[in-house]
């Protein structure tokens, strides 16, 4: 893979195109946070789990922020753009089944995650966005692609105080709006994902 990320990847059993999932932490985090909630999938999914490319202790972040709720423009098109490039050339390279891609991302992961669903559109299959939301210069600026095709799981945290709940509601709002078909869950958690949180993503998958 010629890409600027670190990643850790596993390979499903059996051979040929097989469905994918990529994973995008959350900031402070790494690439090692995200394949737990995913365990079950190793065997018939491939796994990709990026690191964000820039230091935030204790980790690493995949773009900055200039206040709350607003990602800073250049870091996060650019990003945005590897990120797709990245998924692009996983697909060539490890053959994987084009109808078969997921997208997961928990906090900025699930920021980006949802903007990538927009400009991507229903080349993905599926999204698990964690508390995130969606930047209002990607929803008023970007170029976006129809989703009517694309399943989408939504959840958030009824006491998140660090991206607001109803942000996660307003992105359910959204997509729908768009045609696309949403799953929302709203659970009482602040910024995290709990066991019964776990178990719904889960199900979310396996639909898939």
């Amino acid at each position: 893979m010629n890409s600027p990320f670190t990643y850790k990847h596993t390979a499903p059993l059996e051979a040929g195109k097989q469905p994918a999932i990529f994973l995008l932490h959350g900031m402070g985090s790494n690439e090692e946070d995200l394949p737990q909630l995913v365990k079950n999938f190793e065997e018939s999914h491939h796994i990709f789990s990026l690191r964000g490319p820039i230091v935030h202790n204790p980790g690493y972040a995949f773009f900055t922020i200039a206040e709350v709720g607003k990602p800073d423009r250049d870091v996060f098109d650019k990003v945005l753009t590897f990120i797709q490039s990245f998924i692009h050339e996983a697909i060539e390279e490890y053959d994987l089944d084009p109808n078969g891609i997921t997208l997961l991302g928990f906090s900025q992961g699930a920021i980006l995650v949802q903007s990538l669903a927009l400009i991507m559109g229903n080349a993905i299959n599926s999204v698990v966005a964690l508390s995130g939301y969606i930047p209002d210069f990607v929803k008023e600026e970007y170029s976006k692609r129809p989703v009517d095709q694309l399943n989408i799981f939504i959840s958030h945290g009824d006491y998140d105080y660090v991206i607001p709940s109803q942000w996660g509601a307003e992105s359910k709002d959204y997509f729908e709006a768009l045609g696309a078909n949403v799953t929302f869950k709203a659970y009482r958690d602040g910024h995290g994902v709990t066991p019964e949180n776990h178990q719904d993503l889960l199900a979310f998958l396996k639909d898939q």
